[in-house]
């Protein structure tokens, strides 16, 4: 469950490494299929998947389920912490799959007071409830060559210009681990009974707080020295509230609080119970050079949000300019193609709310799948029309047209950073 996740993925080689036979769940199944030819990959949407007899043919021939999916935000969070692996769980027990593993969160705990920390708990009840023989891993922060999530931010954070913001006192501690470490576990335990009926909490070998994080991610991307700007909580919960809207923000409040909970372990405790010794993130940072593909992600980590927000304002001040302040620009256009007097009226109108409606789209098409074709479709139409229409206006030293092609660059790049997923 969950193979196509940053957590997932890294677990899905070190499987396949190991020798086994893996069934990758995901939802969009084309690009892991794509990189893995000899994985068989199963394309599910797992919130709507709450039905036992649906699982129990999937599970023909399979040992070892490992349950890698979650949501931070979204309404569909319970239904895949808790719904889903309650049927899933049930069927596991009819078809005889010998184990499933469980990655939780080492921050899912009650203080939390956030319905991801509540579902991940109500999940991992479920599957200590159930009858099949299970183990339960509560990871710290998980960091990798690549990132996703908490890392992506720190990531971002660390390669702002100038001050980077530090919420509060920034001493919210992790134990970090790599997600190569991480996945290595879970080759172990799937094929060892000893981790029968336990939780683990995978850590690293340090506890680093956020300044100490922002400070070392810092260094590896080659930015300078870091110089840290507090922001404080209640602004940064506000920030929170705002990502909460978008829907998918840098920050929520769900990312926020869990932060705020802890995400530290007893790293001698995991070593003893899983008999090697993950690697510091500074062993890590070190032999492994950021390269320039790192780079440019940090700085377009809080560009990519910051480009659809001004492409939603461009669209919205597009129609209000249209409504308002059209008339003129509408007839000459008009004129210039031979309307009628009574066409032009409702061109402008529709002009501005099909303007709405795309900016509408960019909003809730939050991968920017649709929007961005529609977009560029749209503003190259207007460009085309206008430009054979008022050809001069290509020339107007203001350079109503001329604008339009930086503007097809920049959806362009919107869509490229917000299909990311």
């Amino acid at each position: 469950m969950g193979a196509g996740g940053f957590i997932g993925r890294h677990i899905l080689v070190e499987l396949l490494a190991a020798g086994h036979e893996v069934t990758a769940v995901v939802r969009k199944p084309d690009s892991l299929a794509a990189a893995f030819p000899q994985v068989q990959v199963l394309a599910l949407n797992l919130a709507r998947e709450t039905d036992p007899r649906a699982w129990h043919s999937r599970l023909a021939g399979i040992d070892c389920i490992v349950n890698a999916a979650g949501n931070l935000r979204g309404a569909e969070m319970e239904a895949v912490h808790t719904l889903m692996p309650r049927a899933l769980y049930a069927a596991a027990n009819l078809a005889g799959v010998k184990h499933v593993l469980l990655i939780s969160a080492i921050s899912a705990r009650p203080d939390a007071g956030t319905d991801y920390a509540e579902t991940k708990l109500a999940g991992e009840e479920v599957l200590r409830a159930s009858e099949v023989a299970w183990t339960i891993l509560r990871p710290s922060l998980v960091y990798g060559d690549g990132s996703y999530g908490g890392t992506s931010l720190m990531r971002g954070l660390a390669g702002l210009p100038f001050l980077i913001p530090l919420p509060g006192k920034g001493d919210f501690t992790f134990t970090p681990i790599h997600a190569r470490d991480l996945a290595c576990s879970v080759a172990l335990i799937c094929e060892d009974s000893r981790f029968f009926g336990k939780t683990l909490e995978p850590v690293g070998p340090d506890t680093l707080d956020l300044r100490d994080l922002l400070a070392r991610y810092r260094a590896w991307l080659g930015f300078g020295p870091a110089r840290f700007m507090t922001v404080p909580m209640p602004v940064m919960f506000l920030l929170a509230r705002v990502g909460d809207i978008a829907g998918d923000g840098p920050i929520s409040t769900n990312s926020l609080k869990q932060m705020i909970a802890g995400n530290f372990g007893d790293s001698e405790e995991y070593v003893s119970a899983i008999g090697f010794a993950p690697r510091s993130l500074d062993d890590v940072l070190r032999t492994r050079p950021a390269e320039v593909q790192d780079r440019w992600h940090a700085r377009l980590f809080f560009l990519a949000p910051a480009i659809r927000a001004v492409l939603v304002l461009l669209w919205l001040v597009s129609a209000w300019l249209g409504f308002f302040h059209g008339a003129a620009a509408t007839h000459a256009l008009g004129d210039a193609f031979g309307l009628p007097p009574g066409w032009e009226d409702p061109l402008r109108l529709g002009g501005s709310f099909a303007d709405i409606g795309v900016a509408m789209l960019i909003f809730l098409d939050r991968d920017a799948r649709w929007s961005t074709p529609i977009q560029l479709a749209v503003v190259a139409g207007y460009t085309l029309v206008i430009g054979i229409g008022l050809p001069q206006l290509w020339f107007d030293p203001l350079g109503p047209l001329i604008k339009n092609i930086p503007i097809l660059l920049l959806v362009a790049v919107h869509g490229i950073v917000g299909n990311r997923r």
